[in-house]
């Protein structure tokens, strides 16, 4: 991905005006939202690296789990504090994918906890629903 390419978060910014500045480490989500986006263009780029990074280390799995899916679509449904003076936040969305391998189209339905530790945003776990 380049930076001037679209972000796969679809805000309407380029990736290198959103989250492709955190994937960099250029700068840090200011908010939960917005570290719940930069995880889904994570997901979206195959950056690995950065979704176990931003993963609180008490609950962090050994790989992220990037796969095949082709992520299409995010859609916010709500967010629960998870502002810049914030400790916790709550980000419900939903991501669209496709498989290629498996040769289906699905959605992820998720509700995820973040918390702020030093100043930074981290992804606790999430409830989800896969359809």
């Amino acid at each position: 991905m380049h930076d001037d390419d679209r972000c796969p978060c679809l805000s309407g910014d380029t990736y290198g005006a959103c989250c492709g500045r955190y994937h960099s480490g250029a700068a840090t989500a200011p908010t939960a939202e917005a570290l719940m986006r930069s995880r889904y263009s994570a997901f979206a780029v195959g950056d690995e690296a950065y979704l176990l990074a931003t993963w609180a280390p008490r609950t962090r799995p050994e790989s992220a789990g990037v796969g095949d899916e082709q992520w299409r679509r995010l859609d916010i449904h709500r967010t629960e504090r998870g502002g810049p003076f914030d400790t916790t936040g709550v980000v419900e969305f939903t991501a669209h994918y496709r498989s290629p391998s498996a040769g289906t189209r699905g959605a992820l339905h998720e509700t995820s906890r973040f918390e702020r530790t030093d100043g930074r945003w981290y992804y606790v776990d999430g409830a989800r629903e896969v359809g």
